[in-house]
């Protein structure tokens, strides 16, 4: 079930809305890299949106999400904001008008049914030398039950982000896999269990157990493998590319 205009309704976005440690973990490598005017693409129910606003450095975040339901969520949780600007349709309609200087996509790639031109179209809204900050589900052997109900086409093969952003013109920098002991967890739930949903009780438990110490061990041993792919590419400056 890719997101569509009329709504999103799966489980997902309200299950990892507890993930503090996790969305803190994604931060350390995104934050650097924050700064200016930032697209956040399919802001979902704006819980990583919440967390991009605590980076003084973004002037102007903007909100672009497909789902017709979830746009009046955006609009009043971030209503007393005035930093913050939430748009309704997909990237590819709004490009003509948009131009940043950072992208941001938080689980989001893996439910677009054509991701190379979603990728395109967040080349034409980039700056040159605007960054794109990607986290997507890994490895397709993973693939079952909760992906599909949670509307993911696909999972990632590092390599296969990779050549995938080169080709669209990307400079890929960093390109790593996270969460290794998450690969044990969703194979239970997703492929031997075949479970649809993830509680957000044990989204939260998983978060505490694990994502407080894991990222840092991550950090300093990059895993050979991983729940997701993280990668941080940049639109080469006029001139370079």
């Amino acid at each position: 079930m890719p997101i569509e205009e009329d709504g999103y309704f799966s489980t997902e976005l309200p299950s990892f809305d507890q993930a503090a440690n996790y969305y803190a973990a994604i931060l350390q490598y995104f934050g650097p890299h924050l700064g200016g005017h930032v697209v956040e693409v399919g802001a979902g129910i704006g819980t990583f949106s919440q967390c991009l606003l605590s980076f003084p450095q973004i002037t102007t975040l903007t909100l672009v999400e497909p789902a017709g339901n979830l746009v009046p969520v955006l609009r009043k949780k971030f209503s007393g904001n005035s930093n913050v600007r939430c748009v309704n349709g997909n990237l590819q309609s709004v490009a003509g008008s948009l131009s940043c200087d950072v992208v941001v996509l938080l689980n989001v790639l893996e439910h677009v049914e054509h991701d190379e031109d979603l990728l395109r179209a967040i080349y034409q809204v980039l700056k040159p030398g605007g960054a794109v900050l990607l986290f997507v589900p890994a490895l397709p052997c993973l693939y079952g039950a909760l992906d599909e109900a949670f509307g993911h086409i696909r999972r990632y093969r590092k390599g296969e982000l990779g050549s995938l952003l080169t080709k669209v013109g990307f400079q890929v920098g960093c390109l790593r896999y996270f969460n290794l002991p998450g690969i044990v967890s969703w194979f239970i739930f997703g492929k031997i269990f075949k479970r649809t949903t993830l509680s957000p009780w044990s989204v939260w438990l998983y978060d505490r157990l694990f994502m407080s110490w894991i990222p840092g061990v991550e950090r300093r041993w990059e895993p050979v493998l991983g729940q997701s792919v993280l990668a941080i590419c940049t639109k080469p400056s006029k001139g370079n590319g």
